[in-house]
């Protein structure tokens, strides 16, 4: 019998109609595939109460929680003294979620041979029916965007938005055999590792560049013309010609290959960024690059920045400029000590950030960043401990730097360019293969 087209109808199968909430049912039958199963087919409710004393007594861990990546954090065994409410065992072939934030892909699949650990009823657990699915295969269907999408139109409560666990086990999914669940994640886990392989070399390329620089300039290797040798455990000598400061942080200065001399003395212009008075509409969305600490990262060279402003802020002075080559040095804040340089002609920078002009004929640019980006630890040294770490302008201009000659200071500032960029690769094609492999695997299952 030739079937009929309707505009306005749908026939749906009796034994399809799990429901008769028009709009969900209508959402789940938009997404029936040809190999459709509801998870209520293929997972239990799990639940098997465990006391804090059984805990304590086998040595087994409460949860903490399940990132947006489905990675099990574990409490300190002991903590289970202190714990509130109930818990339930979790052993092997079992499958949680966060009620708050399944949306965001927190799924945990725990596997066959492995500990139990303990969680509270914020974490529903569902045995899996091993012989259809494969717990690996169902926390990527489950992290997919696919299913976050289907999973926000499910949540309830204003404040904490849940999945409730009816909700949660009348959803659709696609289920291949077995067999082949296997073999997309194989096909997923060989790239995942291919690309964990690539950030673990560009991670060893900037330790290396690290050693690289260190080495170069013999930091903290001691000079036995420049030191005094004593007997003496608990006293340090120091020369008076050497001595900048009485308050007591004489003892951080470092030493090595090339003469130390603080930033102050190697920069012609040292100035605090500003706000323009946000009031003022006409002061901003102009083409003036306006850098925030947020902006600046570990690169070199700084290029985008996530605020504007116009020309008529500069023109009245309500904004401070930088140039090209000028070093941005984050002051104020968690990400303090951070540096980058400017490769426009003209910019503009807020209060949290301190703007360097260098002399040239004793430091290149360059050379300043390689050297304080990978010395956090000496340039944020005289950091406030308070709240919100602070470094001003005093504490910046007494930053010890080695000055090399010009010429070595470009054969290490070449040397660490080069390696920056093969790391720079690795990380691209660590990022790229992790893409593909996601975008393979959702394919091969929703499509």
């Amino acid at each position: 019998m030739q079937k009929k087209e309707y505009m306005y109808l749908r026939f749906v199968r009796f034994k399809d109609l799990s429901q008769w909430d028009v709009k969900r049912f209508w959402d789940n039958l938009n997404v029936l595939f040809s190999n459709s199963v509801r998870l209520k087919d293929i997972l239990s409710p799990h639940f098997e109460p465990v006391s804090k004393e059984e805990m304590l007594n086998k040595q087994w861990h409460i949860i903490s929680k399940i990132n947006f990546s489905g990675k099990l954090f574990l409490r300190d065994v002991l903590e289970a003294k202190t714990f509130k409410g109930n818990l339930n065992k979790i052993d092997s072939n079992t499958l949680i979620y966060s009620k708050i934030n399944i949306k965001h892909g927190c799924i945990y699949f725990h596997p066959d041979n492995t500990e139990p650990f303990g969680v509270s009823s914020e974490y529903p657990a569902y045995k899996i029916d091993a012989s259809k699915v494969s717990g690996a295969y169902l926390v990527k269907v489950m992290q997919s965007q696919y299913f976050k999408t289907l999973l926000n139109k499910k949540t309830s409560g204003i404040s904490k938005s849940r999945v409730k666990p009816d909700e949660f086990l009348s959803i659709i999914i696609p289920l291949p055999p077995l067999k082949k669940q296997q073999a997309l994640i194989k096909a997923y886990n060989d790239k995942i590792l291919k690309a964990e392989t690539f950030e673990k070399q560009a991670t060893k390329i900037e330790n290396d560049i690290d050693i690289f620089l260190n080495n170069e300039l013999g930091l903290n290797a001691n000079r036995n013309k420049d030191t005094l040798s004593t007997d003496f455990h608990y006293m340090h000598f120091i020369r008076f010609k050497d001595i900048e400061r009485w308050d007591g942080k004489q003892e951080e200065n470092i030493s090595g290959f090339y003469k130390l001399l603080p930033l102050g003395k190697l920069c012609l212009r040292m100035a605090t960024g500003t706000t323009p008075p946000t009031s003022k509409k006409e002061f901003f969305n102009g083409n003036i690059k306006f850098y925030t600490p947020a902006d600046i990262t570990d690169k070199m060279y700084l290029e985008n920045s996530e605020r504007y402003i116009s020309e008529k802020a500069i023109t009245e002075k309500k904004a401070r400029t930088f140039h090209k080559g000028d070093l941005l040095f984050v002051g104020i804040g968690s990400t303090v000590g951070k540096v980058g340089i400017v490769n426009d002609d003209i910019v503009s920078a807020n209060q949290q950030i301190t703007g360097i002009t260098l002399d040239r004929s004793l430091i290149m640019p360059e050379y300043a960043f390689c050297y304080m980006n990978s010395n956090k630890a000496i340039t944020t040294a005289e950091q406030s401990k308070s709240t919100l770490p602070i470094i001003n302008q005093e504490k910046i201009s007494r930053i010890p730097i080695p000055i090399p000659p010009l010429s070595i200071q470009k054969k290490i500032v070449e040397h660490i360019l080069s390696e920056a960029k093969k790391k720079k690769q690795l990380k691209q094609q660590a990022e790229a293969l992790r893409k593909k492999a996601l975008e393979e695997f959702e394919k091969e299952v929703f499509e």
